[in-house]
């Protein structure tokens, strides 16, 4: 399966960078391979939130659309994402966010996912790295310039 983590040191409010990510139906906005975003459920509970989303993702001729559950947890300020259904065996995604001094949070995304067509996930496993990056820039790019002059 392929695996990988990046981490980030944004200017931005973590608060802010918390909703970015939370915001899936604007990523084929700036999100590098995403084309299409859908919310099915956006609900409260407790220190939860929870999310059911679609994502058509993909590059080239190959495009597919699966659902994912995401859950941010308010008290440690994560974001798990799992696959529900769609073109993959497995998805987990992660998010931390963590205040750091100046005015800068640290981002740190980890993602381990399998790809049921075991061509297209052998494909994947020689770009996974450099696409990650590409993604993790967008956010990046996308937070700045909407955030970029907030301090925590």
């Amino acid at each position: 399966m392929p695996k990988a983590s990046v981490k980030r040191l944004i200017e931005c409010k973590k608060k802010d960078l918390i909703n970015l990510v939370l915001d899936i139906e604007k990523y084929p906005e700036f999100v590098p391979f995403c084309f299409n975003a859908k919310i099915y459920e956006n609900k409260d509970q407790g220190d939860l939130k929870k999310i059911i989303a679609d994502l058509t993702i993909g590059k080239g001729p190959f495009k597919d659309t699966y659902k994912s559950d995401v859950v941010y947890n308010k008290k440690d300020d994560s974001i798990i994402v799992k696959n529900i259904e769609g073109p993959l065996n497995h998805l987990s995604n992660h998010w931390k966010f963590t205040d750091k001094n100046n005015g800068i949070t640290e981002v740190i995304f980890d993602i381990d996912f399998e790809i049921k067509n075991k061509f297209l996930n052998s494909l994947m496993v020689v770009s996974f790295q450099f696409g990650l990056e590409k993604i993790a820039d967008a956010f990046q790019k996308r937070a700045e310039s909407l955030f970029g002059n907030s301090k925590n």
